[in-house]
């Protein structure tokens, strides 16, 4: 008979996909009092954020802050380089960048979207072909989301700049990096995007709350040439500021501001090249539970290709509704939380209860990684879900080599 005993005491476990595990230097560093917003400390501790986050995003140009989650630097990077009748591409391989597409219509654009569907990434030969076919140059800007948290996929951006190039198109190419920022490889200048976004609560490691949008010289033009911007979103005074306030249209996000200083610490200390490579070897450790675990079950990641899933989430799905049931039960008896799934089925469907996701991206570290794969474990065997044997020693194995 199983236990009843619960074992969820002691410090839980937040594994989904963002928000992230926060590090006790950055929660330290936001724990304290307001401080004063027009001189001192904090203003010259905001200086030092602008060189850091473009080291992270590996970009010599411009970033703009602003007080608000991912959806909000969508909003910011349309409504800087484009106004109403803009037509946009959007290659789809996700719930978000849907989502994207959906903020742009919104705001008056055009949008063709491109719907690879939730389990393959871009096609680029079709992108390349709409992209020939456009002799107008109708298509103003391509929105690519580099990895799509519902569906864990990492989508090619350097690619797409290559269609772009080949196609002599001068659409701006933009990138939402928002859960890949600081987990999955990204060469802002060397990929040649002009337009990113990105926000603070993944691989940055801070409490929700802040985004960012990293632009270019071209994505400047773009900006300039426009007939009127609102007053909050243009990012021109928060990149160039002439008075502290102008870096975030107001007050500043103040505590959000101490505990990012704090985590692009970590960051620079621990190496962005190393953070890339830690990220990767983690990855492989949790894929290789997976693929054990479903070598005699039902459970299946959602992308088969390794060399196209994101390092930083696993979206995963087996039988529903055992995937709600394993979550459930984690999260009630073992204090481990994993996500939900995002856009694999329709919330009221009896199948979304199939999918889950995790998150391993931020401030995780080996023994982080092996307890949330022996949580895994403990449940699966709990719930008397079919699954195949020694997916732990796999795991072990994976970072245990060198």
């Amino acid at each position: 008979m199983k236990s009843s005993v619960n074992l969820s005491a002691g410090r839980s476990y937040l594994a989904i996909p963002g928000p992230s595990v926060v590090p006790d230097q950055v929660l330290q560093a936001m724990h304290r009092a307001s401080p004063n917003i027009y001189a001192g400390e904090l203003v010259e501790m905001t200086e030092t954020l602008i060189p850091d986050l473009r080291r992270v995003a590996r970009t010599r140009h411009h970033v703009a802050i602003y007080i608000a989650n991912g959806h909000g630097a969508w909003e910011a990077a349309l409504h800087n380089t484009l106004q109403p009748g803009d037509r946009v591409l959007v290659p789809a391989s996700g719930r978000f960048a849907i989502g994207w597409s959906e903020m742009a219509e919104a705001l008056g654009l055009e949008v063709e979207i491109l719907d690879f569907g939730t389990t393959a990434p871009w096609d680029l030969a079709r992108i390349a072909e709409v992209l020939e076919a456009d002799r107008e140059h109708r298509i103003k800007a391509v929105l690519g989301v580099h990895v799509d948290t519902s569906s864990s996929i990492r989508n090619d951006v350097a690619a797409l700049r290559r269609l772009l190039d080949a196609a002599g198109h001068p659409a701006l190419l933009m990138a939402d990096c928002i859960a890949s920022l600081g987990c999955d490889r990204f060469e802002m200048d060397e990929w040649g995007v002009d337009v990113m976004v990105a926000a603070c609560q993944k691989g940055l490691m801070v409490p929700a709350g802040m985004s960012f949008v990293f632009f270019n010289d071209r994505a400047a033009a773009a900006r300039a040439a426009l007939p009127r911007i609102s007053r909050y979103w243009d990012w021109s005074p928060r990149a160039n500021p002439e008075m502290f306030y102008q870096f975030f249209g107001g007050t500043a996000p103040t505590h959000h501001l101490y505990g990012l200083r704090a985590a692009l610490d970590l960051i620079h200390a621990e190496g962005v090249e190393n953070v890339w490579a830690r990220h990767a070897h983690l990855a492989r450790a949790i894929w290789a539970a997976c693929e054990a675990w479903g070598e005699d079950g039902p459970l299946r990641m959602n992308v088969p290709d390794p060399g196209l899933r994101s390092n930083a989430v696993t979206a995963l799905h087996m039988a529903a509704p055992n995937g709600t049931r394993l979550r459930t039960w984690l999260e009630q008896n073992l204090g481990l939380t994993l996500g939900i799934g995002l856009g694999m089925a329709p919330p009221d469907s009896p199948e979304w209860h199939g999918f889950f996701r995790l998150g391993h991206m931020g401030h995780v570290n080996g023994h982080m990684i092996m307890g949330l794969l022996g949580g895994i474990d403990v449940g699966l065997k709990a719930l008397d879900i079919p699954h195949g044997q020694n997916a732990l020693a796999r795991a072990a194995a994976v970072l245990a080599a060198s």
